[in-house]
C-alpha cells in the first residue's frame, strides 16, 4: 500500500525534517518517493506542512489530496487537514498541544503526547521523532533503521551524536501507540 502523507504543524516543530527523513528512508529502500514542502509567510512559528508519497510505482504528483495518513503537530493543522484523510486512513494527533478530539469516526485516530514523551526521554526537540515513531509503528511505511540511516543524509555526519536520542524517540513513539 502506498503511503500518502500530510505532515503539519508550526515552523520549528520538525515537520519538514519528518518529511525529509521519510523521503530519504524510502529512497534507501528503493521505493519511489516525493516530498513537497509548504511554508506560511512567517519565518518561525508560522504554519508549515509537507506532502510525502512513498510508493512502489512511479509517483505521478507530489501533491497529496487524499492522504492515507496525517501527522498533526498543532490545532490549526488539525482543523485544516483532518478532512483530507481517506476513509480508513490514519490520523496522528499531538495530544500535548491539541486538546481537541478528531471529528471523524471513519479513520483510525492515535493521540500521541509527543512533547511530554520527548521531555521524559530528555530532549524536548525530539517530539517530531516521537510522532514519526508512532506513525511507523502503525503504518510500516519504512523501517526504523532506514530512518536512522537517512538521519545522516538529512542532517550530516556532524549530527551523528544525536542518533541515540532520536532512536530512543522513535521507540517511545512506537510504544505510545502499541
Amino acid at each position: 500500500m502506498d503511503a500518502k502523507l500530510v505532515i503539519a504543524g508550526f515552523g520549528g516543530q520538525g515537520v519538514m525534517a519528518m518529511g525529509k527523513l521519510l523521503t530519504y528512508a524510502g529512497m534507501i529502500e528503493d521505493k519511489e518517493v516525493a516530498w513537497l514542502p509548504s511554508y506560511g509567510p512567517e519565518m518561525r512559528g508560522g504554519t508549515a506542512n509537507c506532502n510525502v508519497v512513498i510508493s512502489s510505482e512511479p509517483v505521478a504528483s507530489p501533491v497529496v489530496t487524499e492522504a492515507t495518513a496525517a501527522l498533526i503537530m498543532n490545532k490549526p493543522s488539525l482543523d485544516k487537514f483532518e478532512d483530507d484523510i481517506i476513509p480508513g486512513g490514519q490520523l496522528f494527533i499531538n495530544s500535548s498541544l491539541i486538546d481537541q478530539k478528531a471529528s471523524r469516526s471513519d479513520i483510525e485516530v492515535y493521540y500521541v503526547a509527543a512533547n511530554e514523551i520527548a521531555n521524559e526521554i530528555g530532549n524536548a526537540r525530539v517530539a517530531n521523532m516521537v510522532m514519526l515513531g508512532a506513525y511507523l509503528e502503525k503504518s510500516k511505511a519504512v523501517k526504523d533503521d532506514s530512518i536512522l540511516t537517512a538521519f545522516l543524509k538529512v542532517f550530516g555526519e556532524n549530527k551523528a551524536k544525536l542518533i541515540p536520542i532520536n532512536e530512543k524517540a522513535l521507540e517511545a513513539g512506537a510504544k505510545a501507540v502499541r
